[in-house]
Formats: C-alpha cells, structure tokens, sequence
C-alpha cells in the first residue's frame, strides 16, 4: 500500500510539472505579422491622397489623425503611429493570432486538468478496490501454510476479489476438513493396530508353544505332534487373517473423496480437455484426435470426471511413444463410454489387471516419476459417481475407458 501511495504521489507531482512546464514554455503570441500588410497599404493609400476607411481592411480597426495627445496616445488597443505627409496618423489594428493562442492555451489547460482529474480518479480507484482488499488477503495463505485454517475470511463485496476470496476460503474449508479427517484416519489407524496386534498375541503365543514343544520331544507320540503342527497351522491362518483384514482397511481407507453428483453436459469437460491438451501435445508433436460425438447430460460431479479424464491424458503422455492419442465415444445401454487411447503401449499383457491397484506401478515404468495412485484414485472417483473404469491392450495401443452414467 505505501508503495502504491508512493507511486500515486509521484504521479501527481510529474503531471504538475507537465502543466508548469507546458505554460511556461508555450507562447504567448504566435508571431504572425500579418496585420503590417494592412498598415502599410493605410499609409501608402494616405499617401496617395485617398480616403481609408478601416473597414477596407481585414486586420485595420482604426485610422486616426492626430487631434489631442492625450487620447491619441491611449494604449487600450493595439496601433501603431505613423508621420504620412507631415501628419501623424494612430493606425489600430486587431491580431487575431493572439486571440487564438489564448484560446489554445486556455483548452490545453482545460484539457490537462481533465486529464490529471481522470488519471487520479483512476488511481484512488484502483487504491480502493484493488490495492486496499488485496492487502487485506495477501497474508491469508501464509497463515494456510501454517496450519491456521479455522479464522474464516470475511466476505467482501469486490467485483475483482469476490470470487477470489470465495475460492480462498473454500481452500481454508477443504484443507480444515482433510486435516480433521487425517487425524480421524490417524486414530482410527493406531486404534486398529493396538486392536490387531493384541489378537495377534494370542495366537503367537500357542504357536510359540506348540512349536518349543516340538523342538523339545515333548510330544512323543506320533498324534500328539500332529496335533501341535496342525494347531500351529491354525494359529499362523488366524494371523494370516488378522494381517489381511489390516491389509485391507489400510488400502482402502487411505484416501477419502468427495464427490457432489448432479447433471451436466459432457461438453462442460471435454472442451476444457480439447483446449488445454490441443495446444500442449503439438508442442510435443503429437496428434491429438477427439472424434465428433454428440453432447448428452450426464449424472456425476464434472470437476471428479475432468480430474479423471486428465489422469488417464497423463498416463498417455508419460507412458506412450508420443505419435497419437485419441478420445473416442460410444453409448451403451444408459451410458456414455468414453475411451482415451494412445500409442506405443509396452505394458505386458499380464500386469494389465493390476494397473488400478494402489502403489502398483508397470514395469515399463521404468525410471518414470510416478506414485501409483494415479489410476487406482481413477476407479475410486469413478465408482463414487457410479460409473466406471476399466482398460484394454489392443496392437499396442493401450485403451482405458471410463463409464459415465446418461440422464
């Protein structure tokens, strides 16, 4: 803020200047001389022995002889004084170039002072509903990064920010509810392990036993220590089960999505697809096709199937040898299928189940950046908006398909 009053202070000190400048330099009179033609022919004509009259003459407002001094020598009008024939003659004239350069310079005066009004309104306007409500968020995502998100922002009704300040705090909301979920998930994790680990103990404590036993030749006879073995056996598949079951609601539970369902076109996402994509694959020297389709409604959250739909452009990009990549449409039943396909697919056949698991990555992966989730988050959206995802290797060309459901 105090730079910008700076700026607006230094503004208004160089436009003064401008205008001190300006008058000092512009002229008061133009030097035109123009009105000596007329005054000369007022002589030469006096000369002659003519009669003048001034209203012969454009610049000639007066010619009068000499008669008393004191009236004669009168400077409330411009003349000149000229001998003609021993005569002195008061010869008035008008130069209208003065006049007009008054005129000038009162309009350029007006203009600037217009100018100078208009250049401050502008600038207090933009102190006022830029500079002054900017001020007022900029720290907001400092105190975001440092983990104040319950003090919500306070509306304000600025044409430029409101949106801004909207999104910022729905920022604040999100991140408040993912930490609060993070430490739900956190207890709920350290809940189930205390709780697994204690029903582990039972277990591994009789095959502890069981096994000691075994090692000592306390059980002689030949039944005795099949039973122990087969006890153990049992114990180890009720920890098996136990490590399964964790194994299980950790992977599953880990991410937490949230979807808001409702009607939309399915233009509303693939025009944002075309037009980002469009552009950055010919930067890469790709051919990029979207076959023509039909717009429909669809029933899902569009923002969740753009997310998906730039995951799977991702993979193609990453993942496939850069000659094309298409996206393709068809219908089935109540659903609009709709399949990205790229070339120069080099993941084997058998690994193709896997690629929608969490953490799993492809061997041609390779030394590619990559979490693993990328696919696996895919499914998980899909399925909350009741859709679908799935995938087909086909002449080297890998196609995933997502499934969306048609109102």
């Amino acid at each position: 803020m105090k730079s910008f009053d700076k700026i607006f202070l230094l503004m208004a000190a160089v436009l003064l200047s401008v205008a001190v400048l300006f008058n000092l330099i512009f002229p008061k009179s133009i030097g035109s001389k123009e009105y000596l033609v007329d005054v000369n022919r007022v002589e030469q004509e006096i000369k002659n022995g003519k009669d003048v009259s001034a209203e012969d003459y454009h610049y000639i407002t007066a010619v009068i002889p000499f008669a008393d001094e004191k009236d004669f020598y009168d400077s409330r009008s411009e003349y000149v004084i000229r001998q003609i024939n021993g005569k002195l003659y008061r010869i008035e004239y008008t130069n209208n170039d003065k006049i007009s350069v008054r005129k000038m310079r009162l309009l350029m005066n007006v203009a600037m002072i217009v100018f100078f009004l208009l250049i401050m309104m502008v600038m207090l306007y933009i102190r006022r509903n830029i500079i002054k409500p900017f001020r007022t968020i900029s720290s907001f995502p400092l105190e975001l990064a440092k983990g104040g998100l319950t003090k919500p922002l306070e509306e304000q009704k600025s044409r430029y920010f409101g949106k801004f300040i909207w999104g910022l705090d729905m920022l604040r909301e999100t991140l408040e509810k993912s930490n609060s979920r993070e430490i739900t998930r956190a207890k709920d994790e350290k809940t189930l392990l205390l709780s697994l680990s204690h029903d582990i103990k039972t277990p591994l404590a009789g095959i502890k036993l069981n096994a000691k036993a075994l090692s000592k030749g306390i059980y002689e006879d030949r039944e005795r220590q099949i039973e122990a073995s087969e006890s153990i056996n049992a114990h180890a598949d009720e920890i098996e089960k136990y490590v399964s079951e964790m194994i299980s609601r950790l992977s599953d539970d880990f991410m937490e999505f949230e979807i808001n369902s409702h009607d939309f076109y399915l233009d509303d996402c693939i025009s944002s697809i075309n037009s980002y994509y469009t552009e950055r694959l010919k930067k890469l020297g790709t051919k990029f096709v979207v076959n023509e389709h039909t717009n429909c409604i669809l029933n899902g959250d569009p923002d969740r199937l753009t997310e998906v739909l730039q995951n799977i452009m991702e993979n193609a990009v990453k993942y496939g040898d850069g000659s094309e990549i298409t996206i393709s449409f068809s219908d089935e039943e109540d659903c609009r299928l709709i399949t990205v396909g790229n070339t120069g697919c080099s993941l084997p056949d058998n690994e193709l189940p896997n690629i929608f698991n969490s953490f799993w990555r492809g061997s041609n992966a390779g030394s590619k950046q990559g979490s693993g989730l990328g696919l696996f988050i895919c499914r998980r959206l899909m399925h909350g908006m009741g859709g679908d995802i799935f995938a087909d290797i086909r002449d080297e060309h890998m196609y995933i398909t997502v499934v969306c459901r048609k109102e």
